[in-house]
């Protein structure tokens, strides 16, 4: 089970005991937490509605009315939020829980490579004035920048790493095109020096103000282009 069928799954029915889910759980530390964090959501959520409703109101019983049937259709359809009340409730532990769970920066880099296939197959030609802009416009890297053009970059765009704003490149190697993915450091990103999958190997290291995470099929590209981005990234 990948990282999204799981937290997909974990989202859906933190409390499942199918054997895939368990096994898929138990493989990572990080992965039994987030299920943990979720299933005391559960609990404060089911806390939430063991409440007593003056009967002389109608607009409290309508109000716990509706948040019975958001329990419902939330155990049915693992996102639901039927309820202004329970939404401010709802999203804002949600949120809290995904900027507090630890991110598998290398498994992130893999799945998003996976995910949007096409940028490997797309020919922009991105400048790096345009790259700097970009890098700029974030807001979270202070001042960071190529000091030159970093061999050509066939595509640029903006890209989510659990919440976190980030960028994704495809450049030029040697042998075939090297996505990066440009990442700024928070405390609960987990980074790999080295990782891979049966058809990507993947190479991670820190700047000053950033996470570099390069994913190619050719492990040559990768040391190539690491070392041109620590000569030419401020």
């Amino acid at each position: 089970m990948d990282e999204l069928k799981f937290r997909r799954h974990a989202y859906e029915e933190p409390s499942c005991q199918d054997d895939d889910f368990l096994a898929a759980m138990q493989a990572a530390p990080e992965r039994e937490a987030f299920v943990n964090e979720l299933k005391k959501l559960d609990s404060k959520l089911e806390r939430a509605l063991r409440i007593d409703v003056p009967e002389d109101l109608v607009a409290k019983l309508l109000l716990n009315q509706q948040l019975h049937q958001h329990q419902r259709q939330r155990r049915k359809t693992g996102f639901t939020l039927a309820l202004v009340a329970s939404i401010a409730f709802i999203a804002g532990i949600s949120f809290t829980l995904l900027r507090m769970a630890p991110v598998d920066l290398g498994q992130h880099a893999l799945t998003h490579v996976y995910h949007e296939t096409k940028a490997l197959t797309l020919d922009r030609d991105v400048s790096v004035k345009d790259v700097n802009f970009q890098l700029a416009s974030m807001g979270t890297l202070g001042d960071a920048k190529f000091t030159q053009q970093p061999g050509k970059v066939y595509y640029s765009t903006f890209c989510d790493f659990q919440g976190v704003k980030s960028l994704h490149l495809v450049m030029e190697g040697d042998q075939g095109k090297v996505t990066l993915f440009i990442v700024p450091i928070e405390a609960r990103m987990v980074l790999e020096h080295a990782f891979k999958d049966n058809k990507y190997n993947g190479r991670g290291f820190t700047t000053d103000k950033a996470y570099m995470l390069l994913v190619s099929e050719k492990n040559v590209d990768l040391g190539h282009v690491k070392q041109e981005i620590q000569q030419i990234f401020i």
